[in-house]
């Protein structure tokens, strides 16, 4: 009996290309199942940030970016996959060396035994630190028997240009010249492509004329390119001139190049410079289209030239161009936000009559224009014809409907509205009810007003936030701010009433005038334990002041303070010229300080005071250069100024020389001789003032003041 074949054990089969998976590695991709599978790529593992320090201000330095500039991007493995092996290794050396050109970098590419172009551009495309690929760029062209070809200097190109050096890449086509490589149009394409993208029309103009000096003329596609950049940034001109030199080659236009011109035309409102364009247009055969004409009129449109729209409008006719719903919206729109519903009234018969859809759109157009026109019955039968036709009217148009009502004091119908709108569930806002609100208490309905109010909460609405809204509506027109403090009155027994109602109220009766009412509201607020607010403060410092109370001014500064907040600009000016109206200079001049390092834009009064502290020491005449320079530029000397001008010469000179400035003020007649003889009492008082202050600081330095005492003198008690 034959002994039985004993089966071999079988062969591990060893992983390949086709049938497995190799080992992975940070820079191979893994290959699963096969020839034709997925690849994936392997990330390298990532160790987390420490923490960031939190920011000092004391310690900042603003040299640390530039001593310690943040390393260029990394190029992720991914971008590296598809290059060759040559090409990884070139990236390999510049990672190395932190992409720092130096001898290490030189070193490992000297390792390579020839360096061929496009293995140049093969690297530049994935550079981004435009110093190092520039380097590279030069030392490729030193090796021996290496030339540069179009590929490489394109590369170079996109490098610069991507990493913010385009007028550098500007510079290239001097560079193939002068080795011995002539740029092409496609050279001059590239730059012309990259600065219209950016929207550098300048730069695109200065390409071409660089081209122009090297003799290359564009083809119509690049001619096109250059006139659309610049009609685009809004250089018009220079497009009308490389117009010329299009037409001076002898090169036939093209549709899109009269499209550029009359585009350009149309935003520069030259209708007919445009129309002429159009005529040779259709001389040469070409006719836009109804999405050209279209673009045209809401270019027109955008500049407000309803005029040129019209005339548009007839050359499309004059075509035979039948206009679509987009063209009708379009030119109704701008006829509508322009006065003119009636002439688009006219347009929306016409696309009935021609059975074209209307849309809602231009429902809401023409009856918002028509509510501004103060027809209200047209706009009334135009949300009939709206219903009617199937449509179910937005907010927007019953918000346009119940102002128009308002305006006409239909208010009970305007009201029916309202009550459609929540009916509809459309959520009414605040914009819905104001001219409502407005009209019931212009006619002094306030049972209704509050009735409405009610209301208003019910659907959810933020009444006292909405009831500020109002008033400061309302207090916009000075003639209405006694009804606005009327209407609050009343508000106020019904629990309606806030800090900011009283902030808007007390700010617009003072702008009015009436600062003793203003000021009762302030004290009624505090009676009725709101708390007050910076701005509540900065309100009463300006209404004391005016009220020749600089004691309550300063309590209301120092309320402000202890709140840690800033008064405004207008109380830090207000209570600074009160405080130099009654001689307390001293005070004054701190708060010039105190504002000037608290806000972001202070008065130029208060920058010209302290610049002119300084100047004192010079005398009269450097402060004189201040003054004239201050007047320069539209400020003549103030209060304030005069202020200024008596604290420094009485620091730093002599009453004599302050004398000078005012006398020199009123020869130029700045100045009344009224106001003279007051600067000059003040500047003797705050004179006297800081020489009393000496003595008594000289008595208390050497220990006299218990001998005064011991005298009775009561001098040391001031």
């Amino acid at each position: 009996m034959p002994p039985k074949s004993v089966p071999l054990p079988a062969k591990p089969s060893k992983p390949y290309f086709f049938y497995g998976h190799r080992k992975p590695s940070q820079n191979r991709p893994v290959v699963y199942g096969g020839l034709f599978s997925n690849r994936q790529v392997l990330k390298p593992p990532q160790s987390p940030l420490p923490p960031s320090p939190p920011f000092d201000l004391r310690k900042w330095d603003p040299h640390h970016l530039s001593q310690n500039p943040s390393p260029p991007p990394i190029s992720t493995p991914h971008q590296h996959s598809k290059l060759s092996p040559i090409a990884r290794f070139i990236i390999d050396a510049f990672r190395k060396s932190q992409y720092t050109w130096g001898p290490s970098v030189v070193f490992e590419l000297n390792k390579l035994r020839r360096v061929t172009a496009s293995l140049v551009a093969e690297v530049l495309k994935v550079q981004d630190d435009p110093i190092l690929a520039s380097k590279f760029f030069h030392w490729a062209g030193k090796q021996k028997g290496f030339k540069h070809n179009f590929a490489s200097y394109n590369a170079l190109a996109y490098c610069l240009n991507r990493n913010g050096r385009f007028r550098v890449a500007d510079q290239l086509p001097e560079l193939m010249d002068s080795q011995g490589k002539p740029p092409t149009e496609k050279q001059f394409e590239i730059l012309i492509r990259m600065h219209a993208d950016k929207n550098r029309g300048q730069r695109v103009y200065y390409v071409y004329q660089k081209m122009k000096n090297f003799g290359i003329k564009p083809r119509v596609f690049l001619y096109n390119r250059i006139m659309d950049a610049l009609v685009k940034t809004g250089y018009l001109d220079l497009a009308l001139s490389v117009y010329e030199d299009f037409r001076g080659d002898g090169l036939v236009e093209e549709s899109i190049t009269f499209m550029i011109l009359i585009k350009g035309l149309c935003k520069a409102g030259k209708v007919a410079e445009m129309l002429e364009v159009l005529r040779r247009m259709r001389e040469m055969s070409y006719k836009p289209d109804v999405f050209a004409y279209t673009a045209m009129i809401k270019i027109l449109v955008s500049k407000g030239n309803l005029d040129g729209c019209l005339r548009v409008w007839e050359e499309m006719q004059r075509d035979g161009v039948e206009p679509d719903v987009m063209a009708y919206v379009t030119l109704v729109a701008g006829l509508c936000k322009g006065g003119r519903v009636q002439r688009g009234y006219e347009l929306f018969k016409e696309m009935k009559k021609k059975g074209i859809l209307i849309e809602r759109v231009m429902y809401g157009v023409l009856i918002e224009g028509f509510v501004k026109d103060g027809k209200v019955g047209s706009a009334c039968g135009l949300l009939k014809d709206l219903i009617d036709s199937g449509y179910r009217a937005d907010l927007g148009i019953y918000n346009s409907l119940i102002e128009g009502m308002c305006d006409v004091k239909l208010i009970d119908r305007a009201y029916k509205l309202f009550q459609v709108t929540v009916q509809e569930g459309l959520e009414p806002g605040f914009a819905t009810v104001k001219p409502m609100l407005l009209v019931f208490a212009e006619m002094r309905r306030m049972s209704d007003f509050c009735k409405l109010l009610e209301q208003m909460q019910k659907l959810g609405f933020s009444v006292n936030d909405d009831l500020s809204k109002f008033f400061s509506f309302v207090v916009e027109k000075g003639e209405r701010t006694i009804m606005a403090v009327r209407v609050f009155n009343e508000l106020k027994v019904k629990g309606y009433g806030s800090v900011l109602i009283y902030n808007i109220l007390m700010g617009a009766l003072h702008k009015t005038g009436k600062v003793k009412q203003a000021l009762s509201l302030f004290q009624e607020m505090k009676d009725l334990n709101f708390e007050p607010d910076s701005s509540t403060y900065s309100n009463a410092i300006i209404c004391y002041v005016e009220d020749e109370n600089i004691k309550e001014a300063c309590i209301c500064h120092n309320k402000i303070i202890e709140m840690s907040r800033v008064p405004s600009i207008d109380a830090y000016y207000s209570l600074t010229n009160g405080l130099c109206k009654i001689g307390e200079i001293d005070a004054a001049m701190v708060l010039v300080r105190d504002c000037l390092g608290n806000v972001t834009n202070g008065p130029m009064e208060f920058k010209y005071a302290l610049t002119v502290l300084p100047a004192c020491k010079s005398g009269a005449e450097k402060v004189m250069e201040v003054l004239n320079e201050m007047m320069q530029e539209g400020l003549p000397p103030d209060n304030i100024i005069c202020s200024a001008i008596i604290s420094g010469m009485c620091k730093y000179r002599t009453i004599e020389e302050a004398r000078k400035v005012f006398a020199n003020l009123r020869t130029r007649k700045l100045l009344t001789e009224a106001n003279v003889i007051i600067y000059d009492e003040l500047l003797i008082e705050y004179m006297e003032k800081k020489a009393a202050d000496l003595v008594l600081s000289g008595l208390k330095f050497f220990g006299l003041e218990s001998k005064l005492k011991a005298k009775g003198s009561t001098l040391l008690s001031r």
